[in-house]
């Protein structure tokens, strides 16, 4: 269709059904101009459907669309890589409209400052094949374009939760080249291993507020996307609340209202009798669709694929926002418990024990599906969350932002350890009994803004932020004179050890620790030459407040009151429109360690303490498929007593590796997603140089990763993917004495899409492990988590 020049002119296209109406339609339509297109779409699609002819002029053609699809699916797709997104009015007549507008984002030239709310129209567009972003929040830059920032990140859609039936932020992540995934020290915590460095679950942020996830397990039915920063980020997010994350942070974005209406409901099982389902509502109303409410709700509950391990799993969240002209406003609401009963746990090498016979080897992993947990062990999580956004525009170039929010954690389990002796197994058992309730309250303001200065311009940025944390815990325990006897590859039940330690009230636990981190921010984005050359520089000053008190007696322990200063510099040259080069140099910060009992110093908290990255990469877009390479370099100190007996932070780790990371739909119907990760990592100035030159505990020398999802020509709505890793081996100990070998999974997978009685249907069926391996899939932290048995998972989705 084309349009007279000089004039906009709008197109009306209409076979009488309301795009809100519409959940599912059958579409062929081929690869040719996005007018085309378009006017191809809104024919089959029956919609009323609205633009302005000057959006599409200049802009490439479409991909083949072909299958079926809701309204808002099928023009997500023909839209990809346009710069175009849609609205639905109260009529049902759908318009296209710029991706970004005055109301929430601030463009110059070619840099965009996306706003600081993450309803999905806020959001940055997602990439050909639908799996990965275009960009992501950059902590206090907000929302960045990929090719925009001096920073390596990837950022995971929705789409791909769904594909991968993915349940756990491990799920989504296990499609990341550069993170690997282990369980926490005596719980089921998942910790995530990136650039070699750990990352709790208590440090992931949530819509860019630290504190409010779930602590131990985070799930995804109300996830919209998954950011993951790489390297060093005190500067860009502050200092987290456990300091961990000195190789990346991780930000969850949760699900807001569409402007189409969500109706969906999804059913699922897994092996053995692993039951679940999943109700999706989402809705916009008012004028202009200004409201909007996204409620989910979901329960599951059976045996996982490993013997006698069985979970139950319950979340309510509700997310609300408001999209007014100038004043943006969101809540998120959440509710999330789980219990584990028999759940399969680390294992732990006692090699210096007396009658050790492990001569320097780690024993074998046993049958994937063995479990060597006890019948007496149990682990029961729960967590309350609320926090509130708002966000105003003071002109058409300034916005300021308030985000706050609270959570409440109740912890309890009785675990039970394997502490592994023996070449055959031989193993002490011992029992944890931990109840801890934690309160988290965490907010962060700011005004982010742009204008220029002659010919430079500039993005500036200043926030301040604070997180405040009190836990209350008391444990049981048994030395480990006391610990049973049992076998790593024998399940025969062992009664409970006794209780030998007791420290504090098991059923009314006092405090034990209050960790109080505040700071502020500066940075300024100066581009130059049209914003081809973009240099970022800041500065966080960031304090940090700790005290703790003995769980029995209540004493306290020497706390501390330290402050400290965090640079950024960010450099990005754009030669070509396809090509950045970028570098940077950045700092973590970390909460310093407080000296054993063995040293002089015993029992003193230390400093905080940096860690600094130094990198340099490219990001390449070929609108269809893009990738990026980076070579980091990280340090970060390590506690060492000295030959004087005095603990300090003398020692360091050194990690500097090579990444690349490719993704995207270069041919119709392909979408890739993948990469590699080497890296080399070192142990300096260790005590007396005894492991200098050494590499690092549980840091695989190389990561590699190849996802495929493939739509099968001639057969409408069927897909195949697929997920191959492979993963290094690694040391369990700084000697290096003990080490895991390398290991490999693949996973496949089929997804087909139909209509049944009108209703869009989708039925998903994946296989992990299909070789159903046995190996230790990571020894990070010391203790080996062992890899999941072959799972069976099947789904259906159902668009009511």
């Amino acid at each position: 269709m084309r349009l007279i020049p000089f004039f906009p002119t709008l197109i009306a296209l209409s076979l009488g059904l309301a795009a809100a109406q519409v959940q599912a339609v059958e579409l062929d339509i081929p690869a040719q101009s996005l007018d085309s297109a378009l006017t191809d779409f809104a024919e089959q699609a029956g919609i009323r459907l609205l633009y302005d002819a000057n959006l599409t002029r200049g802009v490439g053609g479409s991909s083949t669309l072909k299958g079926d699809y809701s309204v808002s699916e099928g023009l997500k797709q023909l839209l990809q890589g346009s710069g175009l997104t849609f609205s639905v009015g109260a009529d049902g007549t759908v318009t296209l409209i710029p991706r970004h507008d005055s109301s929430d984002a601030l463009e110059l030239g070619a840099t965009t400052v996306s706003g600081q709310l993450d309803g999905r129209r806020d959001l940055p567009s997602t990439y050909a094949g639908g799996q990965v972003a275009r960009g992501g929040r950059m902590g206090v830059l907000g929302n960045q374009d990929m090719q925009d920032t001096p920073f390596a990140f990837s950022s995971y859609t929705s789409e791909l939760i769904e594909a991968r039936q993915a349940q756990t932020l491990a799920d989504v992540l296990a499609s990341d080249p550069g993170v690997r995934q282990s369980f926490g020290f005596g719980n089921f915590s998942q910790v995530f291993v990136v650039r070699g460095f750990q990352l709790y679950s208590d440090d992931i942020a949530f819509n860019g507020l630290y504190g409010m996830l779930p602590r131990q397990i985070i799930s995804t039915e109300a996830v919209e996307r998954v950011e993951v920063f790489k390297g060093a980020n005190a500067f860009l997010n502050g200092v987290s609340p456990s300091g961990s994350g000195v190789g990346g942070a991780i930000n969850v974005v949760s699900k807001r209202a569409e402007d189409i209406p969500t109706r969906r409901f999804t059913m699922d099982f897994a092996n053995q009798s692993r039951i679940g389902g999943h109700l999706d509502i989402g809705q916009r109303f008012g004028e202009d669709n200004r409201f909007g409410v996204r409620v989910n709700l979901a329960q599951r509950e059976g045996e996982t694929a490993i013997e006698r391990e069985q979970t139950r799993f319950h979340l309510a969240t509700v997310n609300l926002d408001y999209r007014g002209d100038r004043l943006r406003l969101a809540a998120d609401l959440g509710y999330q418990k789980q219990r584990v009963n028999e759940g399969r746990s680390v294992v732990h090498l006692s090699t210096t024990v007396t009658g050790n016979t492990l001569g320097g080897k780690v024993p074998r992993a046993p049958d994937s599906k063995y479990n060597s947990a006890q019948p007496w062990s149990w682990s029961q999580l729960e967590d309350t969350y609320g926090m509130f956004s708002a966000e105003y525009d003071l002109s058409s170039s300034w916005t300021a932002y308030l985000i706050a929010g609270s959570k409440y954690t109740r912890e309890n389990g009785l675990y039970s350890s394997h502490n592994v002796y023996g070449s055959n197994g031989e193993s002490r058992i011992g029992r944890l009994y931990s109840p801890l309730d934690q309160e988290s309250s965490s907010v962060t303001s700011g005004l982010r803004g742009q204008f220029m200065s002659g010919p430079i311009s500039h993005q500036f940025n200043l926030a301040a932020s604070g997180i405040w944390q009190e836990k209350r815990n008391a444990y049981e325990s048994t030395r480990a004179a006391d610990r049973g006897y049992g076998n790593l590859y024998d399940d025969t039940p062992s009664p409970q050890p006794i209780v030998s330690q007791t420290y504090g009230d098991m059923h009314d636990p006092r405090t034990t620790a209050k960790v109080q981190n505040k700071s502020l921010a500066l940075s300024d984005t100066l581009g130059f030459v049209d914003d081809r050359v973009l240099l970022t520089v800041g500065l966080r000053r960031q304090s940090i407040v700790a005290d703790s008190w003995a769980a029995d007696t209540g004493v306290r322990a020497p706390g501390y009151d330290e402050s400290i200063t965090t640079p950024a510099y960010g450099l990005v040259i754009k030669p070509t429109e396809y090509l950045s080069l970028y570098a940077n140099r950045v700092e973590s910060l970390q909460q310093g360690p407080t000296a054993p009992t063995a040293a002089r110093n015993n029992g003193v908290m230390l400093a905080p303490y940096r860690s600094k990255q130094t990198e340099v990469g490219a990001k390449l877009d070929w609108g269809r498929f893009g990738g990026n390479l980076s070579l980091f370099r990280i340090e970060q100190p390590q506690g060492v007593t000295g030959g004087d007996g005095y603990f300090g932070m003398d020692g360091e780790q050194r990690n500097q590796g090579i990444e690349l990371s490719l993704f995207g739909e270069p041919f119709d119907g392909l979408r890739l997603l993948g990469g590699v990760t080497w890296t080399d990592t070192e142990q300096r100035d260790t005590a007396k140089g005894a492991n200098d030159g050494n590499r690092a505990v549980g840091v695989p020398e190389f990561q590699f990763n190849l996802g495929a999802d493939w739509d099968v020509p001639g057969v409408s709505g069927l897909s195949l993917n697929g997920l191959l890793l492979r993963t290094g081996g690694q040391y369990t100990e700084v000697t290096n004495e003990y080490s895991i070998p390398a290991w490999t999974r693949v996973d496949l997978g089929a997804r087909y899409k139909t209509r049944l009685d009108g209703r869009a249907v989708t039925f998903n069926a994946l296989v992990e492990n299909v070789a159903d391996e046995s190996y230790w899939a990571s020894a990070n932290g010391g203790y080996l988590t062992q890899g999941a048995p072959r799972t069976f998972k099947v789904s259906a989705t159902v668009d009511f």
